[in-house]
């Protein structure tokens, strides 16, 4: 037995000084270790040693044991401490190789809304924002939209209910700023919207950004001041600004507001149909009904209101033909801005 146990020493010495890795390892463990290993049957046939030997016996099993589970350790620590090395040296970052990816940039309508908050911040004007989910009342009632109206058939409005809808125009927050806030009141509202109209100039979610002032005295004058001041600033110092009367139930008089071309300044190209000059928004006095309805006295004040789509601000300004790629994700278009 001495004999055959020296044997097994020499021999599991042997495979665990040849194995390389933590796999052989296990496996030279599982052979003589385990449940059925042949250390392990070794000791369950102590019951057919004389009794006079087991004490001896039983020792020499032990030892046996001690001395193959105490190479293990050691070798287990070595080779797991080489693994270790071989897997950060193969997974290891250079951080001074360069890299082809690419910075990120702002998207267009995110660089156009910025840029004309600034400059409306910098006339006075607040900033404020809205549900986009909108109650009929203030979409249309407060803004003298009644349910007969027929202006109502120009809005293509998206209905969740007979009272809700989704908002066709970020005046909508008009009413709500006037029926909790007496003037003088100057804000702005960006935001979405949503109509159904699908075309190359038209998508059925987009940006708008309203504006509203009221106060004591506030004239056409102002108007079209704030109205030539926000475009010389955004599109460029020479551009100028047109007046042509129209109609909104929420204001009376009401204005299409026309600016010089920003592609031939003017002087007539394809952008501008050759007529030297670009529809950009509508405004006009704040109609006296919508102040009396808002619980704004009418023959104190008098304001103005004026909106206009954030897509096509940047469709105009950076000469973007169809209002889809705004849309699209494409990196090759938003990569130039």
């Amino acid at each position: 037995m001495k004999e055959k146990l020296e044997k097994i020493k020499l021999q599991a010495l042997e495979e665990i000084s040849r194995a390389a890795t933590s796999e052989e390892l296990n496996a030279v463990r599982v052979k003589y270790l385990g449940k059925s290993g042949e250390i392990s049957l070794i000791m369950r046939d102590m019951a057919n040693v004389k009794k006079e030997d087991r004490p001896e016996m039983g020792k020499l099993v032990n030892e046996l044991r001690g001395c193959v589970e105490g190479e293990l350790v050691e070798k287990t620590k070595a080779v797991g401490e080489l693994e270790k090395q071989a897997r950060l040296k193969a997974e290891a970052i250079d951080v001074t190789l360069p890299t082809d990816k690419t910075a990120g940039t702002y998207h267009p309508l995110t660089l156009i809304r910025r840029e004309l908050i600034d400059i409306f911040r910098s006339m006075g004007f607040s900033v404020d924002e809205g549900p986009e989910i909108e109650s009929d009342l203030f979409n249309f009632q407060l803004l003298n939209i009644p349910k007969d109206h027929p202006s109502r058939d120009m809005q293509d409005t998206f209905y969740v209910s007979d009272k809700v809808v989704l908002r066709t125009q970020t005046s909508a927050m008009q009413a709500r700023i006037m029926t909790k806030t007496q003037p003088p009141i100057r804000v702005v509202i960006p935001g979405k919207v949503y109509r159904s109209d699908d075309d190359a100039s038209h998508s059925p979610i987009f940006n708008q950004f309203e504006g509203l002032a009221v106060d004591e005295h506030i004239t056409m004058g102002d108007l079209q001041g704030c109205l030539t001041t926000f475009a010389q600033k955004i599109f460029s110092s020479d551009t100028k600004v047109r007046l042509r009367p129209s109609y909104f139930p929420f204001t009376e008089p009401s204005v299409e507001v026309d600016v010089t071309c920003s592609m031939c300044h003017g002087r007539g190209c394809r952008v501008c149909k050759g007529t030297g000059w670009v529809e950009i928004l509508g405004a006009g006095i704040v109609n006296p009904k919508v102040l009396d309805m808002c619980g704004i006295d009418s023959k104190k004040y008098s304001g103005f209101a004026f909106g206009f789509g954030i897509d096509r601000i940047a469709m105009i300004k950076f000469g973007i033909p169809n209002i889809k790629m705004l849309y699209e994700n494409d990196s090759r278009f938003l990569s130039q801005f």
